[in-house]
């Protein structure tokens, strides 16, 4: 049961391999992700409401245990889809210092596989976290992407921007809001930039992620490329 402390462990998050939950995603949806302001220098945000296109997927924590991948990554916790419009799985580690991402890997090996490694890994979310935590990583990416020798930059810098509350088809949940910029890099081209918020809950983890448009330049917006929440 969460304490509501303020401060969200690794106790408090259910990140092991072989839990799954049902997501209600919406893809190019429309979300004010600024919310409304409350009491308390806090914000109400609401994502409970039907979206154009919604799809409910039970999205899992894949074991390393019998994969393909798994000695690449001796190290990881559990892999899970990364995004709703890809089959890529994101290779994660958690302990008491966070969640890390350590690769992407398709989901079976073959001419057309996906086997990329992040050194450092990517650190994706800082424990404990609190409402002034504030992190980042720069990683080399390489290996295959679609058995492609491939090589790159990624630079995630991640914050608690905001604390309040998140309605989602499921319930509504006391959270801390996770603002990450991605930036993709291969020498002095930027390939890539990404703005992302995820709503942590103690005791349940992200209940709901959304994310931008490529190359988005606005600190908030309005037309997420994926909206992502917790449903029934």
């Amino acid at each position: 049961m969460p304490n509501l402390d303020g401060t969200i462990k690794l106790g408090e998050l259910p990140h092991e391999a072989g839990r799954s939950a049902t997501f209600r995603i919406a893809l190019d949806g429309s979300f004010d992700t600024a919310g409304v302001a409350d009491a308390n220098n806090t914000r109400r945000w609401d994502l409970s409401a039907q979206q154009s296109g919604d799809a409910d997927r039970v999205l899992g924590f894949q074991s390393p245990a019998g994969t393909w991948w798994q000695s690449k990554f001796a190290g990881a916790t559990y892999a899970t889809i990364l995004s709703s419009e890809s089959d890529l799985l994101g290779v994660f580690k958690v302990d008491a210092q966070g969640i890390a991402l350590l690769g992407v890997v398709s989901p079976d090996a073959g001419n057309t596989r996906t086997e990329l490694e992040y050194d450092p890994p990517a650190k994706i979310l800082a424990l404990p976290l609190t409402a002034s935590s504030t992190w980042m990583s720069t990683s080399t990416v390489s290996g295959l992407a679609l058995d492609v020798i491939t090589a790159y930059t990624e630079k995630y810098q991640s914050r608690v921007d905001q604390v309040g509350t998140m309605k989602t088809p499921y319930g509504e949940f006391p959270v801390q809001r996770v603002a990450t910029d991605l930036t993709r890099t291969s020498g002095l081209a930027t390939l890539l930039t990404k703005r992302s918020f995820a709503w942590i809950a103690e005791c349940f983890g992200s209940v709901a992620n959304v994310s931008s448009q490529d190359f988005e330049t606005d600190a908030e917006f309005a037309d997420p490329a994926e909206i992502r929440r917790l449903a029934p």
